[in-house]
């Protein structure tokens, strides 16, 4: 959600500041802006509501000149998407230019506070407060803007992640974080300063990680400079990024998601690589060594996550209780943190999220610790909030996911989901060796079963032709296949905007097939398994009232595909793996769906890739 770009150095700031919004427009947003200060002393803002390719347009006959510059893209929060409300927002003298992301909980105080000393403010934003508090701090109490940041920021309650340019001192950037992600590239003599490293990874290798509650101050020709809250100094860590610049570019694809579709095979073989090795019946994963003997004497597990991954948490769910028998409980982050729930210290606690960004499952996470609980991490991307709060944990390596409908991390998430249960399971001593070696080897065969499913593509974009215009949709599943089921729905409804729902099969009789006509398609998955003649009745049922079925069956099913409108075969799998292939095709399926009819696949309206604020 929003996404900052930053530079000082002796090259052109205005171009990488561009590259960099256009490296972040994955993340959502509804409006972009930059602010360059050129060696005439001159501060040039320039922002537009709509894409970044609009503020290029805007900007193309102006002064774009400077070496020291900002750039954002912004998801609206407080007031609504305009070129006002956009950022950057200068203070009362527009000495001052800032950027920020998250929320100014406290904002409105401050803002009555403000006007009563002789500020006017032009936005509705909470940036704008914020910037004009640090100017009036750094005005009444003499202080460098360094220390007139870290005094504000002491004043306010919430979230940011914010970079702050002087008119008046060509040579500094201010950059703070709390609860929103900030990277700072170290090139040779100059700086890049982004919310995540794709803006920054074709110019420089070693970056820092901003901490929450840090400070850091960014001087032209010096080494960079990190105090915290306390004003304390800080030892900036020097990190070498392993992300490589072509796997956040399309490769040929027509859009992200679609390449991402297709890396799978990729991603979860790279999840499980050095992990997982059949043939001496091992898996290791050394994140969680060290808590091996909590997990064997675990009473309860508890998932924590948000959309796509809390649909990989249902999928967990079923494995651990399979395998490790261990009572799960899934829990919507979001849900969890505003209620009082009961945690105990032997409690474990797995967090999901493939940013490690997402504002309430680390606040979820927070309130975990603080009850004793061990946490664990399962996220994507190295060195974000959520590894660095957890106990312990494993990264999914699924590799830069760029399209905000999640594809490849779900794969990837299940994926190593699926490690920890057999793992945890060997540890108990809840599976037999000739099971455990068994699905060992299914493990291994998944990659090659996903490429099988993606050469289906062709027939899957001909049943997208036939339901492009469809109003609403149903998917059904039963078992491990439920959570395959929601997640096909929320693909299909956050990219083609067609109404969709996800069920148990056997919940339909409940409800939903009061909606079901000749006009409804239901997508269901009906693979071989313990539940697989449970799943044809309830394919009979709707087809007795006139029902379309799109059915996701195991190769060589003959008895679904005479009641079925279109089916779709993949490859035979253990059932327990069922969701690593079949939902494979749904997301086929929403992609071709989405284009057909002219949506947005990338950037779908109003959703943001991470979402850094409640």
């Amino acid at each position: 959600m929003c996404g900052i770009v930053g530079y000082i150095g002796n090259r052109e700031a205005y171009p990488i500041l561009i590259k960099g919004l256009q490296r972040l427009e994955y993340r959502g947003y509804d409006s972009a802006g930059v602010a360059m200060l050129n060696t005439e002393g001159t501060l040039n803002v320039f922002k537009k509501k709509g894409k970044v390719s609009e503020l290029t347009a805007f900007v193309k006959d102006k002064d774009t000149s400077g070496n020291i510059g900002i750039g954002h893209t912004r998801w609206a929060t407080h007031g609504e998407p305009n070129d006002v409300n956009s950022h950057p927002h200068y203070s009362q003298s527009q000495n001052l230019v800032m950027i920020h992301n998250g929320i100014i909980e406290n904002y409105n105080a401050i803002k009555e506070r403000l006007i009563k000393r002789g500020h006017s403010f032009l936005s509705q934003t909470d940036t704008e407060v914020l910037i004009h508090l640090i100017e009036d701090i750094k005005e009444h109490e003499g202080f460098k803007l360094g220390h007139a940041v870290l005094a504000a920021l002491n004043q306010v309650i919430g979230a940011y992640a914010i970079v702050v340019m002087d008119k008046n001192d060509p040579n500094t950037l201010i950059a703070a974080k709390k609860g929103s992600p900030m990277v700072i590239g170290i090139g040779n003599d100059d700086y890049f300063i982004a919310s995540d490293a794709s803006p920054i990874v074709e110019y420089t290798k070693n970056v820092v990680y901003l901490e929450d509650e840090q400070v850091a101050i960014i001087r032209r020709g010096q080494e960079l400079k990190i105090r915290n809250l306390k004003d304390k100094e800080i030892t900036p860590y020097v990190q070498e990024l392993t992300l490589e610049l072509e796997a956040i570019e399309k490769g040929g694809y027509d859009h992200f998601m679609l390449k991402e579709i297709y890396e799978q095979p990729k991603s979860v073989r790279d999840s499980m690589r050095g992990r997982l090795n059949a043939n001496d019946g091992e898996i290791t994963l050394g994140g969680i060594v060290d808590h091996e003997g909590k997990f064997k004497k675990a009473k309860r597990i508890i998932f924590i996550a948000c959309g796509t991954s809390w649909h990989a948490g249902l999928v967990g769910e079923y494995l651990f209780e399979e395998y490790a028998r261990i009572p799960v409980e899934v829990e919507y982050a979001s849900e969890f943190r505003y209620r009082n729930p009961i945690i105990y210290p032997d409690d474990i606690v797995i967090a999901i999220s493939q940013s490690g960004e997402t504002a309430d499952t680390l606040a979820a996470i927070e309130l975990a610790k603080a009850k004793g609980a061990t946490i664990i991490g399962v996220c994507n991307v190295v060195g974000s909030s959520i590894p660095r709060a957890s106990h312990g944990g494993t990264y999914t390596h699924a590799g830069p996911e760029i399209g905000v409908a999640s594809t490849k991390a779900f794969t990837a998430q299940v994926t190593v989901l699926t490690l920890m249960a057999l793992h945890i399971a060997k540890v108990r001593g809840t599976i037999t060796e000739s099971r455990y070696r068994q699905m060992l080897y299914e493990m291994e065969s998944i990659p090659k079963k996903i490429e099988e499913v993606l050469k289906l593509n062709p027939q899957i974009k001909h049943i997208a032709e036939e339901y492009k215009d469809s109003r609403n949709a149903l998917y059904l599943g039963r078992g491990v296949s439920f959570p395959v089921a929601l997640e096909g729905a929320l693909k299909l409804k956050e990219i083609s905007y067609i109404h969709a729902e996800g069920y148990p099969a056997a919940e339909m009789k409940h409800g939903p097939i009061a909606l079901i006509d000749e006009e409804m398609p239901v997508f269901v998955i009906a693979t071989k398994g313990a539940n697989y003649e449970k799943v044809v009745s309830n394919i009979q049922e709707v087809k007795a009232r006139k029902g379309n079925i799109i059915a996701v069956v195991t190769a060589g099913d003959k008895e679904v595909k005479k009641m079925a409108d279109y089916v779709i075969e993949i490859p035979e799998t253990d059932e327990t793996l069922v969701p690593l292939i079949a939902v494979v095709p749904l997301q086929l399926l929403s992609y071709h769906i989405a284009v057909m009819r002219g949506c947005n696949v990338d950037q779908p309206r109003n959703l943001a890739k991470s979402v850094t604020v409640e």
